[in-house]
């Protein structure tokens, strides 16, 4: 009898033993093949920014269109030297044969003549860099030859090309410095949190698998053109996963801790721990994978691309935490926790009561003392915080400030702004049919902001002729290129202006906005770069508007779904988005000390989403145990068990979170910056205020009516 019970353990053992080691393989074979696919990313991605708008923008269609007038697409990179004293005739002879050299040794770029600036002391020249070229490689190698060619100037290199060749340059480090450092302030954390060398090495492995998996769908994804990449969702994708992933390993072991109390061996705690955390972990990733997809409704490509990126991201981390980690676990045991790893058989810790000792039994004490005080209190605390919102300008940032740090186009554009038109190189454009050029001429010269209107009309067949303001013929003798020209092709006609404000500046936005309601009674169409910035805010804005109710609707669905309940989802609902306000108005506060004033539109629809969606994480983690709880305990008893067995994990992730988010902040891109500082300080408010005192005095005070209209809602019989 005996031999028999144990030849029949021995395909069970076999199972315990193959299922784990399958899994490990697999997920092995994933991280090396998505860690190959890091290298593909930038083949596939892009940071134009007249990519994301939608098809129906006008400076979308004025886009398409401009390459038929000017004959290319290039990109201007505008060069600009100055001298204190004036330029000196050596100073334009170098300029010149520089302006010469630069055209023939970049590969299909066209140089201006150079301009010099009515002062004297200054001069600039437009450098046109084919669009297929890689633009941050000839801004440097420009750079690098002005310096050598033209020594005793001051030269900068800045328009639209040098403000691209500074954003690949800052996004340069995401795949490199940004990872490093959110991996060793999250190996820390965990350091701290387990005392145990090797549990937090088998969270980061799992951790960076997911990342690999992610990495290696999206990249497979761009290619065949279903999902759009460029640095900043990549950037987000990095520290989501990375973040979303830890969170979910950090329940998952607190939970296998708990069943390695109970079973003598470690593939059945793994495997009971994995079905235990099932459902919060499901549901915590779901909320964030809808809560993302949500953007899929905006009409600026670079919101919408983020959704199904970042959703694959969440998927991935789902994915490896309910079966890489687990398996890893099942394989290490007790070893894993080595050297404070749970033993078999010893008792669980009293968690209520007067005999319950430790920081999160005596937090629920503290809860359950006045619970209608604790809320009132805390809400007037965060609604305080929500006073900050005041100071929030999320109207758009100037190109220039996208970049932090030092940055050769930003003091380039700055000189160009001392001694030129600051639009000069940079023109707006304006498309409208040839039939209506007088109307558009005049128009065009009753609007402010634009210097000066010598027009000149083209076409094939005539060549170039000068027209006035009213279309008619002129003669323009002024040195220097005009400071507006028309383009004729095909019935329509194409003028190019010159603004006053440097086209990046929100007043350049302004003399945009004005130009186009000063054109409102004819069919013309106004473009170019500063026209791409406005329509982009205003696109965010209105993404704003429609989005954020949409998200809050699902998310509070299926938060009712999950709980069974319409209360509890409302309740938590309000408390995440009451944080957020005051995570928001706080940062904005902060943003006006670090001399950041202006956001980007984006800046508050990417923090809603990632608080709303993330904050609830911590709710549903707090809840579901809640609820587990009460089924047996009723809601009192239930809170303050469900408070003290998630109490630390839920810290613990809370900053796990915040740091990931944190880490941000080493690339120097002003709308990262500031999405890291609402979004840290935002989840840290969730964990550590919200789920911790607010959401549990709540529950303590409504009681079983919390659970409305499920049965948990009824009065017990007992």
């Amino acid at each position: 009898m005996k031999e028999k019970l144990e030849s029949s353990s021995h395909p069970r053992r076999a199972v315990r033993i193959l299922i784990p080691a399958a899994l490990i393989l697999v997920w092995l074979a994933v991280f090396g093949f998505g860690g190959m696919s890091f290298g593909s990313i930038d083949d596939v991605s892009t940071d134009e920014r007249s990519s994301f708008l939608p098809s129906s923008a006008e400076s979308t269609k004025v886009q398409n269109e401009i390459a038929k007038f000017t004959g290319s697409d290039a990109v201007p990179a505008i060069i600009v030297a100055e001298r204190s004293g004036g330029l000196t005739d050596t100073d334009k002879e170098g300029l010149d044969d520089f302006a010469e050299r630069a055209a023939d040794v970049i590969p299909g770029a066209e140089s201006s003549p150079v301009i010099p600036s009515d002062d004297k002391e200054a001069a600039q020249l437009v450098v046109s860099i084919p669009s297929d070229a890689e633009i941050g490689d000839v801004v440097t190698q420009l750079e690098d030859d002005a310096a050598q060619e033209l020594a005793g100037l001051d030269v900068w290199v800045s328009g639209p090309a040098g403000f691209s060749a500074d954003l690949q340059e800052a996004f340069g480090g995401i795949d490199g410095i940004l990872l490093l450092v959110a991996l060793a302030v999250v190996f820390v954390i965990l350091v701290i949190v387990y005392r145990s060398p090797l549990l937090p090495v088998l969270v980061l492995v799992s951790s960076l698998t997911a990342l690999c998996a992610a990495v290696l769908i999206n990249v497979a994804l761009a290619r065949e053109g279903i999902v759009t990449l460029n640095g900043q969702v990549q950037g987000i994708l990095f520290i989501l996963v990375i973040g979303a992933a830890t969170d979910y390993s950090l329940l998952y072991i607190a939970r296998c801790r708990e069943e390695l109390r109970d079973n003598p061996t470690p593939f059945p705690a793994a495997w009971k721990a994995m079905r235990g955390v099932f459902e919060p972990i499901l549901a915590s990733g779901g909320t964030v994978i809808v809560g993302l997809l949500c953007l899929l409704l905006s009409d600026l490509g670079s919101n919408s691309a983020l959704g199904p990126v970042a959703a694959v991201g969440i998927a991935c981390a789902m994915l490896t935490t309910l079966t890489f980690l687990p398996a890893m676990l099942a394989v290490f045991g007790r070893v894993a926790f080595w050297p404070r790893g749970p033993r078999y058989g010893t008792e669980h810790p009293v968690l209520t009561g007067p005999n319950a000792t430790g920081l999160w039994p005596g937090v629920g004490r503290f809860v359950a003392k006045g619970p209608r005080r604790l809320v009132a209190g805390v809400t007037l605390v965060l609604v305080i915080g929500c006073g900050g919102l005041a100071f929030l300008d999320a109207d758009g940032v100037p190109q220039s400030d996208f970049v932090l740090g030092e940055s050769q186009a930003r003091d380039g554009q700055a000189v160009i702004d001392r001694h030129f038109s600051g639009g000069s190189g940079n023109p707006a454009y304006v498309l409208a049919p040839s039939d209506e050029r007088r109307e558009v001429a005049e128009a065009i010269s009753s609007s402010g902001g634009i210097d000066g209107l010598a027009l000149v009309a083209r076409d094939s067949a005539s060549g170039t002729t000068p027209i006035d303001d009213d279309g008619q013929v002129i003669t323009d003798s002024r040195p220097g290129p005009p400071a507006a020209e028309a383009t004729e092709i095909n019935g329509d006609i194409m003028f190019s202006l010159t603004l006053s404000a440097p086209a990046d500046s929100l007043e350049a936005e302004g003399t945009i906005e004005d130009l186009r309601e000063n054109l409102s009674s004819t069919q013309a169409l106004v473009g170019g770069s500063t026209a791409v910035d406005l329509d982009t805010n205003d696109t965010s804005s209105r993404d704003r508007t429609v989005i954020i109710p949409i998200v809050l609707i699902v998310i509070t669905i299926m938060l009712a779904l999950l709980l069974r309940s319409l209360i509890a989802p409302v309740l938590l609902l309000a408390t995440t988005v009451l944080s957020f306000g005051t995570a928001l108005g706080v940062s904005a506060v902060i943003f006006r000390l670090i001399g950041q004033p202006q956001s980007d539109p984006s800046v508050p629809l990417y923090a809603f989403v990632f608080l709303v969606a993330l904050g609830i994480d911590y709710n549903i983690f707090l809840m579901t145990r809640v609820r587990e709880e009460a089924i047996t305990h009723r809601t009192r008893e239930g809170t303050l068990r469900g408070l003290s067995v998630t109490g630390g994990v839920i810290t613990s992730a809370g900053i796990v979170l915040a740091a990931t988010f944190a880490a941000l902040l080493v690339i120097p891109i002003q709308f990262l910056l500031q999405l890291a500082i609402i979004v840290s300080l935002g989840v840290l408010l969730d964990a550590l205020i919200v789920r911790t005192l607010l959401v549990p005095a709540l529950s303590l005070w409504i009681g079983d009516r919390l659970w409305w209209p499920s049965r948990l809602a009824k009065p017990s019989k007992h």
